[in-house]
């Protein structure tokens, strides 16, 4: 298998992880620093809650080495909102720029709730804001099984929009793990298996409290193969954070992918 499957994790910066992955003791401010020693790829998750700005991204380019690569999680305001999706998509465009300049940023990342539904009104908001976006590449992740209609892909395709294939718990409601290339570049996302806890929880990261077996990480072997032939670059992110779980299925997918420890693709 190639070298352009790029391994990384959906954030990096959980106070759960400090033990499990992060020395005891180790300032947050090099986190970022420890973590880029390791993967080559992350996902940005606080741009969801809080717009990002110039000097929050500058910095964290400025803390990693050459060749390392961000996904930059787009702001709640485009996805779960939508009462200014394009205000806020605009203001996304400018605030990545620091990434841009420095050639690291991988996608900008759009993750649409559950609530999302495949109508006619919500495809032609799809319409609009890849039109704000379409400078950048850009992936689209669904959590509704409706998205899951044939017709759905050749549609992200006109659009320029990347599909985000999942891994998660097998509900009637959620997305089945269907491999599909819509655009440069491919993107996987692992959310764990937890059936127990997906809906039933009382916080919310107690839905991403699973560690994947590697016969599980295998499944995915031969489907990554496929992403990576269709559109050269795939990113991984390992989103079951809980107490480091995300990082030690990371490293195991990179060493089943024949990776060393922070291999630059």
């Amino acid at each position: 298998m190639g070298n352009l499957i790029i391994v990384g994790t959906a954030g990096y910066a959980y106070d759960d992880w400090v033990g499990p992955f992060y020395p005891v003791g180790l300032d947050k401010k090099e986190w970022l620093a420890f973590y880029a020693e390791r993967f080559r790829f992350t996902e940005i998750n606080s741009s969801f809650y809080r717009m990002p700005n110039l000097f929050m991204l500058a910095n964290m380019a400025e803390k990693t080495p050459p060749g390392f690569q961000f996904a930059i999680k787009a702001y709640r305001g485009i996805t779960h909102d939508r009462t200014d999706g394009a205000h806020y998509a605009r203001e996304l465009v400018q605030a990545v720029q620091p990434l841009v300049d420095d050639g690291k940023l991988a996608c900008i990342m759009l993750q649409f709730p559950n609530s999302y539904r495949n109508t006619l009104e919500n495809r032609r908001y799809l319409v609009d804001i890849s039109g704000y976006l379409a400078m950048h590449p850009t992936t689209v992740e669904f959590r509704h099984r409706s998205w899951a209609e044939p017709a759905v892909f050749p549609f992200l395709k006109e659009l320029g929009l990347g599909y985000v294939c999942v891994d998660e718990p097998s509900y009637a409601s959620l997305m089945p793990p269907i491999v599909k290339t819509t655009a440069w570049p491919a993107y996987v996302r692992f959310h764990g298996r937890n059936y127990e806890k997906w809906w039933n929880h009382k916080e919310a990261y107690e839905r991403y409290d699973y560690l994947y077996s590697p016969n599980e990480l295998m499944e995915w072997l031969p489907r990554l193969e496929e992403l990576e032939k269709d559109a050269g670059d795939v990113y991984v992110a390992m989103n079951n954070h809980y107490q480091g779980k995300a990082v030690l299925n990371a490293a195991m997918l990179q060493e089943l992918l024949g990776l060393e420890q922070g291999e630059s693709p």
